[in-house]
């Protein structure tokens, strides 16, 4: 009689999704994903309470009449009439609007210049070049604080260093941050001086330009001003691409420093009323919060649209160094 072993079980593979390292990788993974979210936390309250809520108040209150010491009850639903106002009704609005496009597309070009050129004197291996960058960042390191608006103020009044300076050459001063005429001016040379900030990351771009470049075109007989067109300016234009657009921004919300000149005013002679400075008159002085509620989406909405422009031309003139215009 023959001996028949019997068959062995055959043991099935353990699904992989029900494995307990599994599992417990699925549990390791959602509670590393809440703890990110509790660490978020403080930043998250921070957005919603400080700028997500205050924002869309904001927009509602620009469809109203709200003038900070009414109550909410009080209330009135005016509709786009604030709006209406602003574009048909407010010399001063737009009295404002031309003192800030003339602030802006003189200040922020001759900004750039400025942080270009002495970023280049400063892309050399000399003797003491780290001091000069410190000292040149240093102003920058003030931003936009109402003491270095002071001191601006005190030099170029009448008596102030500027006009000792000149004195100096016999040439009579005047009290420029008293003349309508000079008044702005002073606040663009004050934001021209503050070129502190794009002249590192310029110089960040300029350690990035290979050599190579410049000594190939050395040999081909290119000089200074040739390098400096065809070699210096394309493979730096990301980073002037990059500082145009946060100088820009910068350069629409000036508000200090017109503020501390003109003690609030905007004078002499509305000269210096900046966009922000008359949204602030509007809202803090004037008390038509919800005016100047309206007044602050539509230069959310300038801001966004000249943002948007800078962004549509720069891949004309943007080169990266992949050779590919982005």
């Amino acid at each position: 009689m023959a001996l028949t072993t019997a068959p062995q079980p055959t043991s099935r593979p353990k699904d992989p999704v029900r494995t307990p390292a599994k599992r417990g990788s699925g549990r390791v993974r959602r509670r590393e994903g809440l703890a990110g979210y509790v660490f978020l936390s403080p930043w998250l309250i921070g957005l919603m309470a400080i700028t997500a809520i205050p924002m869309l108040l904001s927009l509602y209150l620009s469809f109203t009449n709200y003038d900070i010491l009414s109550s909410w009850s009080d209330l009135e639903w005016v509709g786009f009439a604030n709006y209406e106002r602003m574009f048909t009704a407010d010399p001063s609005y737009w009295h404002a609007v031309q003192v800030t496009l003339s602030f802006a597309l003189i200040a922020v070009p001759l900004k750039l210049a400025a942080a270009l050129a002495v970023a280049l004197l400063l892309n050399r291996a000399w003797r003491g070049v780290g001091l000069f960058r410190g000292l040149f960042y240093l102003p920058s390191l003030l931003g936009g604080s109402v003491a270095l608006a002071i001191v601006w103020v005190n030099m170029f009044n009448r008596d102030g260093a500027f006009n000792s300076f000149l004195s100096i050459f016999g040439i009579e001063g005047k009290p420029w941050v008293n003349d309508p005429d000079w008044a702005l001016e002073t606040l663009m040379v004050l934001a021209i001086w503050q070129f502190g900030a794009p002249m590192v990351i310029f110089l960040a771009g300029l350690k990035q330009v290979p050599v190579e470049l410049y000594e190939a075109a050395s040999v081909d007989g290119a000089g200074p001003v040739r390098q400096f067109l065809n070699i210096t300016l394309p493979m730096l234009s990301p980073v002037i691409f990059f500082n145009l657009v946060l100088e820009t921004i910068n350069g629409f919300q000036g508000f200090t420093a017109a503020f501390v000149l003109s003690n609030g005013t905007g004078g002499p002679v509305d000269s210096t009323l900046m966009y922000t400075l008359n949204l602030y008159i509007t809202g803090f002085t004037e008390l038509e919060m919800g005016y100047a509620s309206a007044m602050a989406w539509v230069f959310l909405l300038a801001i966004a649209a000249i943002t948007i422009v800078l962004f549509s031309t720069g891949r004309f003139w943007v080169h990266y160094s992949d050779g590919e215009d982005r």
